[in-house]
């Protein structure tokens, strides 16, 4: 079940409640990770002979016994992360030292960003040695020399505090070079991913830094910021030209001095994170056009990484295909596969969105598929429909957006699974949508 030769967390949820099981196998998937999902002590167990995995998400109430009965199949090959979940309360201290040293304990409903945290502290033999193997390089996929360059340089800043400026067109994989560059400093810390282009504008200074209990109105506890919560790892904040320039003069104090200063409170506090900003933007230009501080831009380029698109990098695009196209076939227990022509086709499109287009591509491509062979279309473009009446003045977002989700309904069809493929939306988001536009009854 476990492909042990990839260089990526494997990780097996043992649980028998399917929409807690699906939904954290698809978070773990998103960040890159091997899942492999199972309901039952005996289902686990196969899993376990199978492949060691990494990580173990472990329920101990199933259809067939306890959870616990797993742990005497470790035997002496015992995954490296063994987190026992649970809807019930006080179950860590009833079961006591019953699991063993080195276990981690998650009460129902999970906090995403808690799980990622603890699978994030692990370092598999793969990523401690951070050699490109197979097209891997950790959670990154390529083997063209422009990122084989790309991994070198991650290789030598990883064991370096160094701040590290991270460039490249939306869909390149920023963030993923910024986790890795974390997994490979051997930091304990935790990886803080953060968008600055989705950040309140008014509550920014809390968001970042943290507020004191009553700091303001709405303040009924105190709160950590990113900078805190990062402490003793990696803060990676992505769009950094997106970030307000008043609350750039407070980043650059706080990188300068190492201390900040939570909103309400007198005395700063010192953080020691390691900082990786990124940018889809000239960072020279956006200085020029006040978008950048020039002082931040200066202190943030210690050390500039700029990640190739992905038309530059050749024979990687039927590589990530490849990929993208193998994960479906696990999640879906499948086996289908592109056509010569299909890769072609592939290999001669210019991909504008990057690594981020080409999965999306590909995932629609698997949906729209009826046999094992998955084709791609003709035109790239053929699902983006022209019969809308797009944007001008006077016109609301609303509208606009309306008119495309009911536009790319009709060029499908009536098939809700492929439009919200399209449009890169859960099939939810598109019922509700629908709903509120009084089309839910529309046959699929």
């Amino acid at each position: 079940m476990f492909q042990s030769d990839e260089l990526m967390t494997r990780i097996l949820i043992v649980d028998d409640e399917p929409d807690f099981a699906s939904g954290i196998s698809e978070l773990l998937e998103l960040k890159g990770h091997t899942v492999v999902s199972t309901n039952t002590v005996a289902a686990g167990r196969d899993a376990l002979l199978t492949g060691r995995p990494d990580a173990v998400l472990l329920d101990l109430m199933l259809p067939d016994g306890s959870g616990l009965e797993l742990l005497d199949a470790f035997d002496q090959h015992r995954p490296e992360k063994v987190v026992i979940i649970t809807g019930h309360s006080g179950v860590k201290n009833l079961i006591g030292g019953m699991a063993g040293d080195g276990v981690s304990y998650m009460k129902k409903p999970i906090e995403p960003r808690e799980l990622l945290s603890l699978i994030g502290e692990i370092r598999t033999s793969g990523d401690a040695v951070a050699s490109s193997s197979n097209g891997h390089f950790g959670l990154m996929v390529g083997d063209s020399e422009p990122m084989q360059k790309v991994y070198t340089t991650i290789q030598r800043v990883a064991q370096t505090d160094s701040t590290v400026f991270v460039q490249g067109e939306s869909g390149t994989g920023k963030e993923l070079v910024a986790e890795a560059i974390h997994r490979l400093s051997g930091v304990t810390g935790e990886f803080v991913p953060v968008n600055c282009g989705s950040l309140s504008k008014d509550l920014l200074s809390s968001q970042l830094f943290g507020h004191e209990k009553g700091s303001f109105t709405g303040a009924n506890r105190r709160h950590t910021g990113f900078f805190e919560r990062a402490h003793g790892g990696t803060l990676f904040l992505d769009e950094i030209t997106e970030m307000p320039l008043e609350m750039q003069t407070h980043l650059l104090r706080a990188l300068e001095t190492g201390h900040i200063l939570r909103v309400g409170a007198e005395k700063e506090l010192p953080v020691s994170a390691r900082l990786i900003a990124a940018t889809n933007r000239d960072p020279a230009q956006a200085v020029t056009d006040g978008k950048l501080r020039e002082d931040l831009y200066f202190r943030l380029r210690v050390f500039p990484i700029v990640l190739p698109p992905l038309r530059e990098r050749g024979d990687d695009i039927n590589l990530l295909a490849r990929h993208f196209l193998d994960q479906l076939n696990d999640k879906h227990g499948a086996s289908r596969t592109f056509g010569d022509a299909d890769l072609a086709m592939l290999r001669r499109h210019a991909w504008p969105g990057n690594v981020r287009e080409l999965k999306h591509t590909v995932h629609r491509a698997y949906i729209l598929s009826d046999d094992d062979t998955v084709a791609v279309p003709d035109r790239f473009d053929e699902d983006l429909p022209n019969d809308i009446e797009g944007l001008r003045v006077g016109r609301s977002i609303a509208d606009v957006e309306k008119d495309l989700i009911l536009a790319t309904l009709r060029h499908h069809d009536g098939n809700k699974k492929a439009a919200a493929a399209s449009l890169g939306i859960s099939l939810k988001t598109l019922y509700n949508r629908l709903k509120s536009y009084g089309e839910e009854d529309r046959d699929d």
